[in-house]
C-alpha cells in the first residue's frame, strides 16, 4: 500500500467528504441503473467511476491511471502505479462479492488454483438506513487471511450447473478482510435523500 492513499483516512476534511458524498452519489447511481424499480447490474460501474473520480480528486489526474490491460483482471485502478480493485456490495451480510466474473466453470476452477490476492482492494459496504463503511484492505491483508484460512475457505465456486456469473469472496474471507489490523475503515451512515431524478 502507498503511504499517501492513507491520507485519505488521516485527512478528517476527506473522511468527512466521503460520508457525506458517497450515500448521495451512489443513490443517484441506484436511480440511473434502475429499471422498473429494480437496480440493474450495471450501478457497479458507476460506482466506480464514483470511487475513480474521489482518486482523482485527492490525487490528481496525473497520478490516477483509468486505462488498465484486460489482461489485469482484478485492477480497476492504478493511484501513484498501485493497482487496486474496487469492490462494493449492497445489503448487511458480506456475501456475494464477485472476485472474477465468468460464465466459464473451467475458467473459474482454474481462476481458483492458481489465486493469490495480488492487489490492494477498495470494499465499500452499502447499508441503507443503517451503518456500512469505505474500507481499504492491503494486499499484504488479503495475503495473510489467504494463507489463514486457505483458498477452499476463502473463494466460493459457484454451485454445479448454475450460472452465477463466477467465483466470490466468502463471507468469512470478507469479514476476516474488513476486521484485519492492517485495513482502514470509515464509517458511513447510508441516508438516502429525496432526489428529483429524471434519467
Amino acid at each position: 500500500m502507498d503511504g499517501r492513499i492513507k491520507q485519505i483516512f488521516n485527512h478528517s476534511q476527506i473522511i468527512e467528504r466521503i460520508q457525506n458524498k458517497l450515500p448521495k452519489l451512489f443513490h443517484v447511481a441506484e436511480l440511473e441503473s434502475s429499471r422498473a424499480g429494480k437496480v440493474g447490474m450495471e450501478v457497479g460501474s458507476l460506482r466506480e467511476r464514483i470511487i475513480v473520480a474521489l482518486m482523482i480528486y485527492k490525487f490528481g489526474e496525473k497520478n490516477v491511471e483509468t486505462e488498465i490491460p484486460i489482461t489485469e483482471p482484478e485492477v480497476d485502478v492504478k493511484v501513484f502505479n498501485n493497482p487496486i480493485s474496487i469492490k462494493t456490495i449492497t445489503g448487511k451480510s458480506f456475501s456475494g462479492v464477485k472476485l472474477i466474473w465468468t460464465v466459464d466453470a473451467e475458467s473459474v476452477l482454474n481462476f481458483r488454483e492458481h489465486y493469490i490476492p495480488s492487489c490492494d482492494m477498495i470494499f465499500i459496504q452499502i447499508n441503507w438506513n443503517n451503518g456500512g463503511g469505505f474500507y481499504y484492505i492491503p494486499k499484504e491483508a488479503q495475503i495473510e487471511v489467504f494463507n489463514e484460512i486457505g483458498k477452499d475457505k476463502y473463494i466460493k465456486l459457484p454451485k454445479a450447473g448454475t450460472n452465477p456469473r463466477g467465483a466470490e469472496i466468502t463471507s468469512d474471507a470478507l469479514t476476516a478482510l474488513v476486521n484485519h489490523k492492517k485495513s482502514f475503515k470509515i464509517p458511513i451512515e447510508w441516508k438516502r435523500e429525496i432526489i428529483n431524478f429524471n434519467a
